[in-house]
């Protein structure tokens, strides 16, 4: 009965824990960074439009879109690892091991030092459709290989692959692409959520919202679909309109994140792992808002470490990443093999 119990509390305590995170990552990052501002500050800035011009902009031009930026972004990543996972029921599966964040980046490459060297830039619709065309590539080809190889680590192998063939081809692009080109495509490719303006964070939220909602509807037919495709053709779920709808959404979701702030990396696969392992339970509909919570809390806190490090020089937020996520996916591996 006791344990029951706990089980129980488990699911809304982890609830509080990742919004408690949350709120006091928020309050941190406003405050955080090369330029000092308390916390009244900061409060009379934002509540009672007071204070000096310079500190207004700090807040309002670059901070909070960058801490915007940086939780939808990360709870979309999040989001699309776990769809992934369970598209391939494979608990290694992720848009960066998976090669997917690298064929979005070789594709936004290519539009991006095409247009910039007729004297053009790329919109941030023209950047996740390019984004989103190079993800529908590299999660083909994955569909594909996961077909023939039934072992986990392999899947992982030809993933790497994927994201070394993506990143050659990416390197001779840049060999013939102009000095100007170079620096602003290499800004982008190392991962980061600095220099989003509030018209990208209206353009990401009209992206990802309406896709994780749609990834909500789904839970109900991803609860069955994960207790096996027999079971979810017994209770009525169409197999094939379902698995098009998470590789769409999934997609979707990491081009996204790719086109506005570079290739992330492990954010995929180690949040939903994390959450889960808190929460007790892979039930998708709860775990669809926990890991869209859970990819904000674990971005928010590595961009904040990648540009207070060693301010004001900023490392890449998926440096920072891997520093953290590479270690779960080690261990899931080991515990893998071990189970096998």
């Amino acid at each position: 009965m006791i344990h029951e119990k706990k089980s129980f509390l488990r699911v809304p305590v982890t609830f509080l824990l990742l919004a408690a995170a949350l709120s006091a990552l928020i309050v941190w990052n406003v405050n955080a960074g090369s330029v000092q501002l308390t916390v009244p500050e900061v409060f009379r800035i934002l509540f009672l439009k007071q204070g000096d011009q310079t500190s207004r902009d700090i807040i309002w031009q670059i901070r909070l879109p960058r801490i915007l930026a940086a939780g939808i972004l990360g709870g979309a990543l999040s989001v699309a690892g776990f769809l992934l996972q369970t598209f391939f029921r494979n608990p290694i599966a992720g848009p960066f091991v998976l090669g997917i964040s690298a064929g979005s980046k070789l594709t936004v490459s290519f539009v991006m030092i095409f247009l910039l060297g007729r004297g053009h830039t790329l919109s941030s619709a023209g950047m996740v459709s390019a984004a989103f065309a190079g993800a529908m590539l590299s999660t083909g080809f994955m569909i594909t290989a996961s077909g023939k190889v039934r072992s986990m680590s392999m899947l992982v192998i030809c993933g790497v692959m994927v994201s070394y063939i993506c990143s050659a081809i990416t390197d001779f692009v840049i060999a013939f692409a102009d000095d100007s080109d170079i620096v602003n495509l290499h800004n982008w490719s190392m991962g980061s959520f600095a220099s989003v303006s509030w018209n990208k964070i209206g353009i990401m939220t009209a992206v990802i919202l309406p896709s994780l909602l749609f990834v909500f509807l789904l839970s109900k037919p991803a609860g069955a679909y994960q207790l096996g495709e027999e079971y979810a053709q017994s209770v009525g779920v169409n197999i094939r309109l379902f698995r098009i709808c998470l590789i769409l959404l999934s997609s979707l979701l990491s081009a996204t994140v790719t086109a506005f702030a570079g290739p992330v990396s492990f954010v995929g696969i180690a949040v939903p792992h994390l959450v889960k392992n808190l929460m007790g339970t892979s039930r998708p509909v709860l775990m669809t808002p926990a890991c869209f919570l859970g990819g904000a809390v674990f971005c928010l806190f590595s961009d904040l470490i990648a540009r207070t490090l060693y301010s004001p020089m900023e490392l890449s937020v998926s440096s920072v990443t891997a520093l953290f996520g590479a270690p779960v996916v080690i261990w899931l591996m080991i515990r893998k093999e071990k189970a096998a």
